[in-house]
């Protein structure tokens, strides 16, 4: 008997996500998954050990009130504004099943974050594509058709692109009915946060993650901000799988860590000016290199194609991302390290 015979029907049709390798040893320089070169906040290490005591024996707070103040505090926006999620990618999986689906498809670029068709099949959600510019930019007028919902990372991702806010703010009035979820893992590295918006438009939904800026990505934290009337839709779904999706410690090193905004700066500031030596580097290398406002790069070698770009930096135990398409044959995504880490891969280059 083939156990595929006992799977729900269509789960075999749904396509998985594939994360970037994890490699196990030591020797590789890693920068194949955007995670962050320095360590998080040392307030948050503290707050995470404190909260590392008997009172485990006992549920979370569901809410994740700490850190829903903590956002406000940071953010200004009322505490009742923000969900909690364990990694953004749980939250914006709730957020698709709360909010889209209405006979019409979702909208999202062709060159995004490879998750958003899984989670549309997933769902059931037809789902429509929407080409970038030639300058891999997004364009708002594109986004002015029937849909059930938009959603798209700002920064891009894998492209590293950023929109300013007066276009997401075009694309908010393209769909005044239908909610927009910006994704916004990569906004301390260069863009403005539509955060501020959302007291304005009550169809967005921000969501933010603690894997990037603040040094997290094992701590599995998040949260979204969106108005009061959809917080309750985002609660609802949540409650259907599991009601207490944030444990104690990651609560409180999450709050410590979005607390600590001198820290935050000073790493962020670090990883930006490291990505503009680099990317200035590899581009007299005679490479093209997209303007980024994340903390990797989208760079195409003149000649060779990513794969090639990938199997020769790999077989040198330095990891970067390749992906597969019409538009992504000549660009690797690679993620910003440290001084000493990107240097050594410009070492690497020279060979090529």
């Amino acid at each position: 008997m083939d156990p595929k015979t006992l799977w729900s029907e269509g789960l075999g049709d749904v396509p998985a996500y594939v994360p970037g390798e994890q490699p196990q040893g030591g020797g590789w320089i890693k920068l194949n998954t955007n995670e962050c070169p320095y360590g998080p906040s040392p307030k948050a290490i503290a707050a995470m050990r404190e909260a590392d005591d008997d009172r485990l024996r006992l549920y979370p707070e569901p809410s994740g009130q700490i850190l829903r103040e903590a956002v406000a505090k940071v953010h200004g926006v009322p505490a009742q504004d923000v969900f909690c999620g364990n990694g953004s990618d749980e939250v914006i999986a709730f957020a698709f099943r709360a909010f889209f689906g209405h006979g019409a498809p979702v909208l999202f670029p062709d060159v995004t974050y490879s998750f958003y068709p899984i989670w549309a099949r997933a769902f059931g959600f037809d789902f429509k594509t929407i080409a970038l510019r030639e300058d891999y930019r997004i364009d708002p007028a594109d986004y002015a058709l029937p849909a059930s919902g938009v959603i798209f990372p700002n920064p891009n991702a894998p492209t590293s692109v950023g929109l300013a806010l007066d276009a997401v703010e075009s694309i908010l009035r393209a769909q005044p009915n239908r909610v927009v979820i910006v994704d916004e893992a990569y906004i301390d590295f260069g863009g403005q946060s539509a955060i501020p918006l959302v007291a304005k438009f009550p169809n967005l939904v921000v969501v933010h993650t603690f894997s990037k800026s603040r040094a997290l990505a094992g701590l599995r934290a998040s949260f979204a901000v969106a108005s009061p009337g959809l917080v309750p839709a985002l609660e609802r779904v949540r409650d259907w799988y599991n009601s207490y999706t944030l444990d104690r410690i990651a609560q409180a090193g999450a709050a410590a860590a979005l607390l600590d905004t001198d820290w935050t700066q000073e790493l962020t500031g670090k990883v930006v000016n490291t990505r503009e030596r680099f990317a200035a580097a590899l581009e007299a290398k005679g490479w093209s290199v997209l303007p980024s406002q994340a903390n990797f790069l989208f760079a195409a070698h003149p000649s060779r194609s990513a794969q090639e770009v990938l199997a020769y930096l790999r077989d040198r135990r330095i990891l970067v991302r390749a992906f597969r398409g019409a538009r992504l044959d000549k660009h690797v995504r690679i993620t910003i390290g440290t001084d000493e880490q990107m240097d050594q891969v410009l070492e690497a280059l020279d060979r090529f």
